[in-house]
C-alpha cells in the first residue's frame, strides 16, 4: 500500500511539472512570437539588405560588399561615428557620477518615497518634448538661457547652432532626462550593501568619503557595470533629441550615426547603404558591450 501511495504520488508530481511547463510556455509564447517578428527577423532582414542595393522602387540588387567598402571610405560615416563617440562619452561620464552622487544623497539623508518621484520625473517627459523645451531655453535670441547669461555679464552662446557647443548641449539635455532614472538603478543597488559594512568601517574611524571609495564603489560594481552597459547602449542610439533640435548641422557637428543612417534610408531611399550603416552600428554595440562586461565584471559580486 505505501509503494502504490508512493508511486502514485510521484506520477501526479510529474504531472504536475509537465502542467508547469506547458503554463510556462503558453506565457512565454507571445512575447516570443513579438520578439521573432520585431527583433529578430528585420534584424536578419536588415544583415540581409547589407548586402544589396535596395531604393523601394526597384528590384532587390545583390551586390556583395559594395556597401561595406563605401562605407569603410565613407568620410561621412566616421565623423558620424567620431561625433557619436564624443556624445556617448560627455553623456555616460556626466550622467553616472551625477547619479551616483544622486543615489548615495538619497541613501544617506533621505528615502522619502515623494523624493525619488521628483526624481523620476524628468525620465517620464518625453525626449521630443524635454528637446523642444530645451530648444526654446537656449535659444541664441529669445530663449531665457542666454538672457540669463547677459544679466551675469556674459555673451550669448549658440548653444544648437554652433559646433562646438552642439554635441555637448544635446548630451547635457539628455543628462537631465535621464539621470533621476540611472539615480533609482543605483539607489537600488545601495540597498543590498549590508549597513554592517558601514558599522564597520565606522568602528575603524574611516571617514565617509573612504567609506564611498573603499565600501560603496566597489561593492555597487555589478550594478555599475549593469547601467553603464543599459546607459552605453541606449545612448549610441541617440536620435530624437538630435533630430529635434540641430538635425544634425551645424556642418555636421551633431550628425551622429542614427541621424545619417535615417538620412540615407528615408531621405535618401538608399536602403541597402543604410541597412550596413545599422550592422555596422550593431557591431560597435556588441564590441563595446563585451568589453564593458569584461572590464567591469558585471557578472560578479564582492558581497560574499
Amino acid at each position: 500500500m505505501a509503494l502504490a501511495t508512493t508511486t502514485r504520488t510521484g506520477r501526479e508530481g510529474r504531472r504536475r511539472r509537465r502542467d508547469d511547463t506547458r503554463l510556462a510556455l503558453a506565457f512565454i509564447l507571445p512575447a516570443s512570437i513579438g520578439l521573432a517578428m520585431f527583433y529578430f527577423w528585420p534584424l536578419l532582414r536588415g544583415i540581409y539588405l547589407s548586402f544589396t542595393s535596395w531604393d523601394l522602387l526597384s528590384p532587390v540588387e545583390f551586390i556583395g560588399l559594395d556597401n561595406y567598402r563605401e562605407m569603410i571610405a565613407d568620410p561621412v560615416f566616421w565623423n558620424a561615428v567620431r561625433v557619436t563617440v564624443l556624445y556617448v562619452i560627455i553623456n555616460i561620464g556626466v550622467q553616472t557620477v551625477v547619479a551616483l552622487v544622486l543615489a548615495v544623497l538619497m541613501q544617506r539623508l533621505s528615502q522619502s518615497t515623494l523624493l525619488r518621484g521628483l526624481v523620476l520625473t524628468p525620465f517620464l517627459v518625453s525626449n521630443v518634448v524635454a528637446a523642444l523645451v530645451f530648444l526654446w531655453i537656449l535659444d541664441f535670441q529669445l530663449g531665457i538661457g542666454n538672457q540669463v547669461l547677459e544679466w551675469i555679464g556674459l555673451d550669448r552662446i549658440g548653444f544648437f547652432t554652433t559646433e562646438a557647443w552642439a554635441i555637448p548641449t544635446i548630451a547635457l539635455v539628455n543628462v537631465w532626462r535621464h539621470m533621476g532614472y540611472t539615480a533609482l538603478l543605483i539607489f537600488a543597488g545601495l540597498q543590498t550593501i549590508p549597513p554592517t559594512m558601514y558599522e564597520a568601517g565606522r568602528i575603524d574611524g574611516a571617514s565617509e568619503t573612504r567609506m564611498f571609495f573603499g565600501i560603496t564603489v566597489p561593492l555597487l560594481r555589478p550594478i555599475l557595470g549593469l547601467v553603464l552597459i543599459v546607459s552605453v547602449i541606449g545612448s549610441f542610439q541617440v536620435f530624437d533629441t538630435v533630430a529635434v533640435t540641430t538635425g544634425g548641422g551645424p556642418v555636421d557637428a551633431s550628425r551622429v550615426l542614427q541621424v545619417y543612417i535615417y538620412d540615407k534610408a528615408f531621405g535618401q531611399f538608399d536602403f541597402g547603404y543604410a541597412s550596413a550603416l545599422s550592422v555596422a552600428l550593431l557591431v560597435i554595440l556588441m564590441v563595446v558591450t563585451f568589453l564593458q562586461y569584461r572590464i567591469t565584471r558585471a557578472g560578479q559580486t564582492d558581497l560574499n
